[in-house]
C-alpha cells in the first residue's frame, strides 16, 4: 500500500475523523497565536500552521468532515 491508499482507508474511520478535527482545532488556535506573535516568533508559528494545513490537505479533511459530520457534531 502507499500513503494515498492508507489515507483513504483511514478516512472511513470515525476515530481518524475526530483526530483530524483536533488537528483543525490546533491550527485555528495557532492562527490566533499568530495575531499576538512577536516578529521573532512569526516564522515559527507560521510553520506550525503550514504543517497543520498539510496534514489536513493530505487527509482530504474537507470531504471527510462532510462525510462524518453527523458523528463529529
Amino acid at each position: 500500500m502507499n500513503l494515498e491508499t492508507d489515507l483513504k482507508v483511514l478516512g472511513n474511520s470515525e476515530n481518524f475523523a475526530r483526530f483530524l478535527q483536533v488537528i483543525e482545532d490546533l491550527r485555528e488556535e495557532t492562527i490566533e497565536e499568530l495575531h499576538n506573535a512577536t516578529n521573532e516568533n512569526i516564522q515559527q508559528v507560521s510553520g506550525r500552521i503550514i504543517t497543520y494545513d498539510q496534514i489536513l490537505q493530505m487527509s482530504d479533511w474537507k470531504n471527510l468532515k462532510l462525510r462524518h459530520a453527523e458523528r463529529l457534531a
